[in-house]
Order: structure tokens, then sequence, then C-alpha cells
């Protein structure tokens, strides 16, 4: 540890005891007579001293790590939480509740700690929001974990068994290098995939060989040409590693949709310049819209060269959706030329894990559940929905996340935030500042060296295993064999003090084709279906 880095203030405990010691102890010899006074002092400097460095080299607590004996308080009011009702039973901004706390649920299953609670829901069933799954008084067998998998891309040539839980995208360089490789050993000790996120693939993706999926945003870091365009050989070369099993498009993401972003030069390092194919001693540049391609159609068209320079991978691509016509556009774009994308991630308004500007994040883009069950429901419409599968992204950290979005069409469900929790994250809202004290998204080595790799591999491994078993769980609760088995009507949402109604209820249903054959039947879809075209995002009329 470098010298500077024990005279930061986290360090004060252990830097006073050091000093502190060193007076009694000189005050201890220089006054003999005063010995029962100093010593005792002295003893209490090489307690405190004695309990920083076991904090220091232990490996279990991030927060320990980067804040010996300090960061105690924080695991005594952990340890005494059943009384902290503010801790641990708050309400979000729009008024619904979380009687317990993401985090904690999170927490306990990667850790392998119990995750049951007495005296039963904290919930005011009657509020308004409340949701809950009917359960069958002829419930089934949980299901097996190994088959809670979905083929994604059957047709291609390296189709690619997903599991119904994924890590989410999140980019090297907003994570730090130690999560990024806890993340992705995680992933290959229990078998499901990592999302790159659009800043490229870095060595720690690739150092312990688990499963990814590679994000291409609108920067194309890691097949970028020179005038920041799209450089197709070098895309071919690298999304051919066999360490990547599909390759994803990003039109938008939930946090921030239809918004670029910008590493100021000061912040690009020799090693993202390398990753991400930029020059250093320039701003690293994400435009809010893509080169490559302008219309529909040539969306399409670009997701299949994407397949093809891949070598076959499910391609497909994630966006957060915005207006309605844009998405309808494409799915006529699909009818009009034959090509469809092996899959289609829709990322919620309401997810994020990093930073944004607080418009967009609190009013651009709809919410996951609204997005998933239109472009659901546009598929089907249009007849292609057997071919292509769905991907659901956005504040999903439970079991009871997962089966809400898996009624509505989700084939699989990806999670950033439950992850991050899973390494170490406590939300202290300092991702931006590089002073995170679990060191999950600083790129100071002092505070990523809290992050120890193995142990929180683990506990990632860990998560995902225990919120599949929940899922399973809770499927076969409601008499169902599999999570595929959930639809709409399974799931009830109370509307109002006095009214209650199905998720089928409240979302639209089409039927296959119905949008070709006869769209006016529709009273959601009919406007927006008359404003879109194969041939432009544009709105027509």
């Amino acid at each position: 540890m470098p010298p500077k880095t024990l005279l930061e203030i986290r360090y004060l405990p252990v830097t006073g005891a050091v000093v502190l010691g060193i007076v009694f102890l000189i005050l201890s010899l220089a006054l003999p007579e005063d010995r029962y006074l100093n010593l005792p002092l002295l003893l209490v400097c090489l307690g405190v001293l004695a309990l920083g460095l076991h904090d220091l080299t232990q490996t279990r607590h991030a927060v320990l790590r980067n804040y010996p004996v300090a960061a105690h308080l924080r695991f005594l009011l952990e340890h005494i939480r059943p009384e902290m009702r503010q801790y641990f039973f708050e309400g979000d901004k729009d008024g619904m509740p979380f009687p317990r706390d993401q985090r904690a649920i999170v927490y306990q299953r990667a850790k392998q700690a119990l995750d049951k609670r007495p005296f039963g829901t904290q919930y005011d069933v009657y509020q308004e929001q409340f949701e809950w799954l009917h359960h069958s008084i002829a419930p089934k067998a949980a299901a097996p974990l190994d088959n809670l998998r979905i083929l994604v891309g059957p047709d291609t040539a390296a189709p690619y068994a997903a599991s119904l839980l994924n890590i989410s995208a999140m980019s090297y360089g907003a994570l730090s290098g130690n999560a990024i490789l806890a993340l992705n050993k995680g992933a290959q000790m229990g078998g499901f995939f990592h999302d790159t996120g659009e800043g490229g693939v870095s060595p720690f993706h690739r150092r312990f060989g688990g499963d990814l999926v590679w994000e291409l945003g609108s920067g194309y870091f890691g097949a970028r040409a020179a005038d920041g365009g799209f450089d197709a050989g070098r895309f071919s070369e690298a999304a051919r590693d066999p360490q990547i099993k599909m390759v994803e498009l990003k039109l938008s993401q939930g946090a921030k949709p239809g918004h670029g972003g910008v590493l100021p030069a000061a912040k690009v390092t020799a090693e993202i310049a390398a990753i991400r194919g930029v020059p250093m001693g320039q701003d690293c540049i994400s435009p809010a819209s893509h080169s490559a391609f302008s219309t529909p159609a040539g969306l399409l068209e670009f997701v299949a060269r994407m397949r093809e320079m891949s070598g076959g991978k499910p391609a497909g691509f994630k966006l957060c959706i915005g207006h309605p016509w844009e998405f309808l556009a494409i799915c006529k774009a699909m009818v009009a030329t034959g090509i469809t994308p092996d899959f289609i991630v829709i990322d919620g308004k309401e997810g994020g894990t990093g930073a944004a500007p607080l418009e967009f994040m609190d009013h651009v883009g709809m919410p996951l559940r609204d997005g998933l069950s239109f472009a659901h429901n546009a598929l089907v419409g249009v007849g292609l929905r057997d071919r292509i599968r769905i991907g659901a992204s956005g504040k999903i950290t439970s079991a009871f996340d997962m089966a809400r979005v898996l009624a509505l069409g989700a084939d699989w469900c990806n999670a950033a935030r439950g992850f991050m929790f899973a390494v170490g994250c406590i939300q202290a809202q300092s991702c931006h500042t590089g002073m995170c004290p679990t060191g999950v998204t600083s790129q100071d080595p002092a505070r990523q060296r809290a992050l120890v790799v193995p142990d929180k591999a683990e506990r990632v491994t860990n998560f995902h295993r225990n919120t599949l078993h929940a899922l399973s769980e809770l499927v076969a609760a409601a008499g169902l064999s599999h999570p595929s088995d959930l639809r709409p009507h399974h799931l009830m949402r109370r509307a109002s003090s006095d009214t209650v109604i199905s998720f089928a209820q409240q979302y639209e249903m089409l039927g296959v084709g119905q949008l070709l054959a006869d769209p006016d039947s529709s009273p959601f879809f009919r406007e927006a279906w008359a404003m879109s075209s194969a041939d432009s995002f544009a709105r027509l009329g």
C-alpha cells in the first residue's frame, strides 16, 4: 500500500492509533509515575491498530478493506437492522414501497444467508400498485435449474443456450477491473453470460473465460475506424473469438435513451484507448445515434452483417422503447425484407447503474413492463414472435421481478444492479467520482484492492443460483412446469383501493398476425401502426 494512502481520511483510525500509540509509549517511558494512565491508553491504541490491520488484510468485506475500523459501525447497524425501519422499510420516489431493501435480498442470496423473514409481508397489500402471483391448489415440483435456459438463434451456425438470468451491460471503465473480473469469473462458474457493455471487450472480460455477449454501441468501441465509424474488419476479427457467444447492437439504454456519452480526454488511459480503439489525448465520444445505418431496413441489414461477420453467432439489438411507431417501423421492415434479429433486449427506463442526467433518468423512455409488453405484442401482431427471442432488463433483482417480465413476454432477464450488489456495491452514489467505497466502480488501484475477486465471484454465482431456485419455486407454486408457462393472467395488480386487475387486463394482447390482417382492430396499436414505415424512422402523417 503506498505511504500516501495511509494519510487519507478513511485510514484515520489506523494512522491515529499509530501516532497516539507512539505518543503514549513515549509518555509511559518519560513519565513512569503516570504509567497507570498511559499504558491502558497504549493498549487501546494497539488494539485499534490490530483491528485495522486485520480489516486491511481480510477478504470478505470490501468496505472494511477500504475503511478499516470505521466501517464496523456499518456492520453494527446491519446487526440491529430489525429495529431500523427507515433503513429496511422505505418507499421509493414514486410511492411504491420496498419493504425489503433490494440490497438485503441480493446480499442474503450472494452470501448464502437465510433469506426468510418472520411475521408475514411488510407490504400494505391494499395499497395501489401492490402486485402478486396466483398460486395453485395443485403445485408442481420445482424445475431443475439446468432446465432454466432458452435457446437463442436456433437456426444460426452457433446457437446459444442462455440462462434465464444473466449479467446486464456494464462497461469496463464504468466498473473497475476487479469488478469485471469477479463478474466474469462468477458467470464462468455459474454457466451464464456476461454482457460487456458498449466499452468493448477488455482483458478483464477475457481472463476467466466466462461467456460474453459483445455489446456494440454507437461509438463502435472495439470495432472503431479512425474516423469514428464502424470497421467491419476489426469487428469480424474480434467477434469470432469463441468466448463471445452473441453480438448485440445497442440502439439506446434505459438510463439515458436518446443521449450519447463523452469520456473526457483526461480519463482516457492508455489501456482504455487500446480497448476502445480511440486515440489518446482526445475526448472519447459515444454519439446519440448510429452512423452505420439510418433506416429500419438498414438497421436489420446491419444486424444481419453482424451475424455473418461473427461466424454465424446469434445477433440482435437492444433498446429502450421510445416512439411506438419507430419500433413498429422496424417490425414492418422485418416483414418487408424477411430479415429478423435473433433476439431483442428491451431495456426499461427505470434501469441503469451509471450516471445520467436527472431528466433522462426520471422522465425519458418507456418503463420496462410497458415497453416489453408493447414489443412482445408488436412481434406477435406481425407473426414473427416465434423467430425472435426477447431479453428484459431494468431493475431486476429478485425472482418475482423475473416472473413479472417473463409473464409479459420475456424469454430471459438481464440484471445489472443485482450483480453489482453481489460484488459489494452499497449504493454510495459515488460511481462518477472515483471514490467508490467498495472498489466496484473506482479505477483507483488502492480502492480496487478492497474487492477480492475470488470471494466476490463466488457471491455472483450464489446470487444467480439462489435467485433461479426461488424463481423455480414460484413457478411450481403457481402449478406450472417452467417459467416459460407464465402468462399475464397469472399476475394481479391492485389498480385502486377497491379494484384489482390482471396483467392481461392491464396490457393489450394481440393475436398472431393481427397487425397485418386488421391493424384497426387494436385501439392501442392502430394509430402508431399508421404512422410507421419500413423505409424511415420518421413519423408519417
